[in-house]
């Protein structure tokens, strides 16, 4: 499936052409021919009869951004004086910045923010700890953290060139949640030392949210941090996407009038994400579950299975089905896919029980395009925006650390992350509710809020609060 022209390859022309009617015509031509969508145009200047003019252009990926500038250069009397890649203009300098909440204008303010008034407070701390959630940045402050080994789809390519992607965690911290928060991109090379630096640097945040780290280090990772520190600890990739897909199924089974305990549920993709769906989808009393792999079914007869397929194997599958993707399909209500493209088609959707629901969340290409199964399955969920339905892990991850934050929580229990799943499908009303509307927008007000006072009832109700 060809990706369409999207804002992640948009590009910015320079172009100088003639002032004259006409022109600009020929140039939306060239782009429309090479597949370009124009998304503005804005006059840079006018001067002898010639005009320069920034043209802004979706495209599929950078080769097509490159074949669409040559096309606009190879008219007559056209010239493209600059190409700028507008996804990496965003990221000179960095995404994210610190900034003083307090004026810093006078000798007295010096003498509260810094010394000598600063060391009253430092002794306050010393004298009681938990006034650190009280008086410092660790009342509002999470650690991104990744060691840069399975980062978006691109894999193991180190904590520098993870940075990016760790920054853009931040700024969706901060927009949606007002969470100050700061990328950790560790160069460690063992789960010991990465779980050593984290402790080390955590005196300063109020809860870590571990990102872009393979599987099955990051489940031992999670459970000894979990286990060594008092502030909240949340991998993002495991525990959000289970968070926003059972919200995304409780909506589902409003749309098809199906209940969560009768279900048969095939999860595709037993690494991080596949195991925290399974185990979120138990915890909410779904009624079957089974998970695939690339070797089929996973079931306890299975011989050498890591520890996270194993739990699989004990936990879920109790008719000890085994056998390929398709087979486990047959009947089934349910398909969630976090694992590679085109890896289903119709005639296996037509084998499953009548109006499934699908979520194919492979990223960018999912496990069957939407198209494909239009007219087969009730209910489509992707992990695309460009598609209804995006499973999206930011209705859930900033309204989560809001409400530990604010509950000045310990923890995140399984009670925290079923009411953020709760919270966020409540979110869709039954006037709003429809096959193509079953989470709410990413950008909607609402969502952060909703979580976060449910996730601190729930923090509270699970007596994992401070006093």
């Amino acid at each position: 499936m060809s990706t369409p022209p999207n804002a992640a390859h948009a590009v910015r022309l320079r172009i100088e052409l003639d002032n004259r009617p006409g022109s600009l015509g020929r140039i939306a031509t060239a782009i429309g021919e090479a597949g370009g969508n124009i998304t503005s145009l804005h006059v840079v200047e006018v001067a002898g009869g010639r005009m320069v003019r920034d043209v802004t252009v979706f495209a599929s990926d950078e080769a097509h951004a490159h074949r669409i500038g040559q096309a606009v250069a190879a008219l007559d009397r056209v010239e493209v004086r600059e190409a700028t890649d507008l996804t990496f203009e965003l990221h000179q300098r960095g995404k994210i910045e610190v900034r003083s909440k307090s004026p810093l204008a006078t000798r007295d303010d010096l003498s509260m923010a810094y010394t000598p008034g600063v060391a009253r407070v430092c002794l306050a701390v010393a004298d009681d700890p938990a006034r650190a959630h009280e008086l410092t940045i660790k009342a509002n402050s999470v650690a991104v953290v990744t060691d840069g080994t399975a980062v978006l789809g691109l894999g193991r390519i180190g904590p520098l060139a993870a940075l990016p992607v760790m920054e853009g965690k931040a700024m969706l911290f901060k927009e949606f949640a007002g969470i100050d928060a700061f990328p950790i991109c560790l160069d460690v090379s063992s789960t010991d030392e990465l779980v050593e630096a984290v402790r080390r640097v955590s005196p300063v945040f109020g809860g870590i949210n571990l990102e872009d780290i393979a599987a099955p280090r990051c489940f031992e990772v999670e459970e000894r941090l979990k286990a060594e520190l008092d502030i909240p600890v949340f991998h993002d990739d495991q525990h959000g996407t289970a968070v926003v897909v059972l919200a995304a199924l409780r909506n589902a089974l409003r749309v098809v009038d199906r209940k969560l305990e009768d279900l048969n549920v095939v999860i595709a993709g037993a690494g991080a994400a596949g195991v925290a769906i399974a185990r979120i989808l138990m915890e909410a009393g779904t009624g079957h579950i089974v998970g695939v792999d690339r070797q089929g079914a996973i079931h306890s007869g299975r011989q050498g299975l890591d520890p996270s397929k194993q739990w699989l194997a004990d936990n879920t599958n109790h008719d000890g089905r085994s056998g390929s993707l398709a087979d486990m399909l047959r009947g089934a209500d349910v398909f969630v896919g976090v694992s590679g493209p085109g890896l289903i088609g119709s005639e296996e959707l037509r084998s499953m029980r009548a109006d499934p629901i699908v979520f194919a969340l492979a990223n960018p290409d999912p496990e069957i395009a939407p198209e494909a199964a239009e007219g087969i399955a009730a209910v489509v969920a992707t992990g695309r925006s460009d598609y209804p339905n995006q499973i999206n892990n930011v209705l859930c991850f900033p309204g989560i650390f809001r409400g530990a934050l604010d509950a000045r929580a310990t923890d995140i229990t399984e009670g925290m992350k079923l009411a953020a799943a709760e919270a966020i499908a409540a979110v869709v009303d039954d006037e709003q509710l429809s096959p193509t509307y079953i989470v709410p927008s990413v950008f909607d007000k609402r969502v952060a809020l909703a979580v976060a006072d449910a996730v601190a009832d729930a923090a509270r109700a699970d007596g994992v609060v401070r006093g």
